[in-house]
């Protein structure tokens, strides 16, 4: 007798407010936004004991990404409030924006409506497929192998035609005289 043992997951959920100012203050102009998304990576890996510090192990949220690149790379947002999650068994830290402001709700339900539509018509053709159309796009053994043949032949064939084609070239005579390849300056005639 052998009873199946359930592994429960469970999540770390915490919400941080991250001060950017401090930090992105210090780099160019040009480099602020990016330094503000390194910035709240350090962060997280720091508070959520990500083992080895890897930046690569915090995954934002795309928007989370879109709400600090919304400024430009020269004004990113001075502090930011965050929620991550992390699974005990991971070691990935999942972050999301906590509020999500109207610009990005407008986009983010727009985005759900038209997934949602997507499924529905996905669901309509799976239920209007007949089950004899699909008994007939499965193919026996015989038709496989038969097709796999005629492929081989098709192959074959055009190698025979590419050599052939370039032994023709090879015979060809050529009709092009030998020119130097830079003309040599005469002397004006008049």
């Amino acid at each position: 007798m052998s009873k199946k043992t359930e592994i429960k997951t469970e999540k770390i959920e915490r919400e941080y407010v991250i001060p950017l100012r401090e930090k992105c203050r210090k780099v160019p102009r040009y480099k602020k936004t990016n330094k503000a998304i390194r910035t709240i990576k350090e962060f997280l890996v720091r508070h959520m004991k990500i083992r080895d510090r890897d930046l690569r192990k915090i995954k934002i949220d795309r928007y989370l990404n879109e709400f600090v690149w919304f400024r430009g790379i020269r004004n990113p947002p001075h502090k930011i409030k965050v929620k991550a999650t992390k699974e005990i068994g991971k070691d990935e830290v999942m972050v999301e924006l906590s509020e999500i402001p109207e610009k990005l709700k407008f986009k983010k339900a727009k985005e759900e409506r038209l997934e949602s539509k997507a499924e529905d018509i996905i669901k309509k053709k799976k239920i209007t497929e007949k089950p004899e159309e699909i008994k007939k796009e499965e193919k026996t053994e015989e038709e496989i192998k038969e097709e796999k043949e005629k492929k081989a032949a098709v192959v074959e064939a055009g190698k025979e035609i590419e050599k052939a084609a370039a032994k023709q070239a090879k015979h060809a005579v050529k009709d092009k005289t030998k020119q130097p390849k830079h003309q040599r300056r005469m002397a004006l005639q008049k």
